[in-house]
């Protein structure tokens, strides 16, 4: 784990990069894969703000805190991120036991009829927005997959999470119809 800590508007001590480090490494406990965690220290007036910015399997978790301590501040950041983290286990465990379960029934019932029918209809409203940009709503919401229009090619595109944890991006081909008189 790679920790950048820098200072607004005043020095960090190297007491307080250690504390830092220490406190945030912990966070290690729960994933291999942070690599960048980004923290920004400020004071204003008498108030210790920490800003804490971390990539975890493709979605970035955040944490702030304001006290009248520096010390303090970092504790209780890392506590809030600690609690994200396993907010956001519990998510992927439900789903995957979600999708277990159904596996087990249709395995159970080998003639269980599949339906080809809508039975909801949802309209959302839409911005032109980067690709990286669709990806990280994505995650925001917890949805597989999100629909956007693309700020480079103008077009209605679907990022989506693949099985193996990458992302996909679907976009229009433009075909000759003229092919179909």
């Amino acid at each position: 784990m790679n920790v950048i800590i820098r200072g607004k508007q005043f020095k960090v001590t190297d007491a307080l990069k250690d504390y830092v480090i220490k406190r945030v490494s912990k966070l290690e406990k729960f994933s291999d894969d942070f690599t960048d965690v980004n923290v920004t220290l400020s004071v204003q007036k008498e108030r210790q703000r920490i800003e804490v910015t971390a990539p975890l399997n493709g979605m970035m978790i955040r944490g702030e805190e304001e006290t009248d301590n520096m010390y303090s501040s970092i504790d209780l950041v890392v506590e809030k991120l600690e609690r994200q983290i396993e907010k956001y286990r519990q998510r992927i465990n439900k789903k995957r036991s979600k999708v277990l379960k159904e596996q087990n029934r249709q395995e159970k019932d080998p003639d269980l009829e599949e339906r080809d029918r809508i039975v909801r209809v949802k309209k959302f409203n839409y911005k032109p927005m980067a690709v990286e940009e669709a990806v990280m709503q994505m995650n925001l919401i917890g949805h597989n997959f999100f629909v956007f229009v693309n700020l480079e090619t103008e077009t209605m595109n679907v990022v989506y999470r693949r099985k193996d944890g990458d992302y996909g991006l679907l976009e229009p081909d433009r075909m000759d119809l003229s092919k179909f008189d």
